[in-house]
């Protein structure tokens, strides 16, 4: 299990490109892959998302554990932080998951949305907690545990947008996909922090299970994200472990 910071690729997306998560397991595990082994990330977490990341070690492993994935028997919770409060302390998200340019236009070739002709996925959640922060465009929040239980591409991102609660710092599904496309062409500008409020999408992976084999693991909020909220939100927790 590995506790993978944020603005870090899982695997490299090109030749010569900057440093990822691969390449230092590669290195950390060098002994391990001139004596037969093999480094597999098997649930890959997106380059701004931070939190747990399961790794096999060898062949079997990552066979087994995949197998498991498929199976929906790896337990996942995400906590998230997002713009409103929510009407309800709990509430599912039931909405198939397609990318957005097969039925609308989109100038982000892989944004997802929710519809009827898309692939099944469901998301569990659960409002951790509800607090104020002021900011040039808005000043409500919450911290929302997320349980998803199929595995879709930017599945929780979407389905807290399509709720109505985007995650902040989110360039795809926040306030204009614009955004995103800004980002490419300038990177991080004072003025995109304005209307993002976070230079990265505000979600963390903070619990594995894997049943099968009595394992568990579990990482805290991670500290920016603790940071960004201040202390409106540890008062909000009211001494809670998260």
């Amino acid at each position: 299990m590995v506790n993978k910071p944020p603005f870090l690729e899982a695997h490299p997306s090109k030749p010569n490109g900057r440093a990822t998560l691969w390449d230092g397991l590669r290195e950390l595990l060098a002994y391990e892959l001139v004596n037969g082994g093999q480094v597999s990330i098997i649930n890959r977490l997106d380059r701004e998302t931070s939190g747990l990341t399961l790794v096999a070690k060898n062949r079997v492993t990552a066979r087994n554990l995949h197998r498991q994935m498929q199976a929906r028997r790896v337990e996942k919770e995400y906590l998230a932080l997002v713009w409103g409060w929510p009407e309800t302390d709990d509430f599912v998200v039931d909405g198939p998951i397609l990318r957005q340019g097969l039925r609308q236009h989109s100038e982000i070739h892989l944004k997802q949305m929710v519809h009827p002709d898309g692939v099944p996925a469901r998301t569990r959640f659960r409002v951790e907690a509800c607090f104020t922060r002021e900011t040039s465009n808005g000043y409500r929040f919450a911290l929302i545990r997320a349980y998803p239980e199929t595995g879709r591409m930017h599945q929780i991102r979407v389905h807290l947008a399509h709720a109505g609660h985007p995650v902040v710092g989110d360039k795809i599904y926040g306030p204009d996909e614009g955004c995103y496309l800004e980002f490419i062409r300038t990177g991080w500008t004072p003025e995109l922090g304005s209307r993002l409020l976070f230079p990265r999408h505000a979600l963390h992976s903070t619990i594995l299970r894997l049943p099968d084999a009595g394992l568990a693991w579990q990482s805290p909020l991670y500290p920016d994200l603790r940071a960004w909220a201040g202390e409106n939100l540890l008062a909000a927790l009211q001494n809670r472990v998260i």
